[in-house]
């Protein structure tokens, strides 16, 4: 009896010390951008979950497509790297910037793709 007591309560702490899940891994974080090359005004949507972004884009000329980036998570900044393909003989595309989480949830970036140029970003975090 006293042992099952002691793993009982062994198992409570557990369950009380485990952190919370979380959530904002498991929803993804989307974001908008506006930006500019050469005078073209270049947009983009993207979203990110477990330090791996996508984001979708329209830069200069019609060119379109598809990015993929990788974040470094730190307390409040991400800053991030990524590879894309894009169409109308842009060949492919390197980018980099960094995305600053604000207390209100609400994540705000700076960007550079060398299709799109640069950006500036809005998104939301759940």
């Amino acid at each position: 009896m006293k042992r099952i007591k002691e793993i009982l309560a062994a198992s409570a702490l557990v369950v009380l010390a485990a952190p919370p899940p979380v959530n904002a891994q498991l929803i993804p974080q989307p974001w908008v951008s506006v930006g500019g090359r050469e005078g073209d005004v270049t947009f983009s949507v993207g979203a990110r979950a477990f330090d791996l972004g996508v984001e979708l884009g329209r830069g200069p000329d019609g060119a379109s497509g598809v990015d993929v980036l990788k974040f470094l998570s730190l307390p409040v900044i991400s800053p991030y790297v990524g590879i894309g393909l894009y169409s109308e003989d842009q060949g492919i595309a390197l980018s980099g910037g960094l995305q600053v989480n604000t207390a209100s949830n609400l994540v705000v970036g700076v960007g550079y793709n060398s299709v799109r140029g640069v950006n500036g970003q809005v998104g939301i975090r759940f």
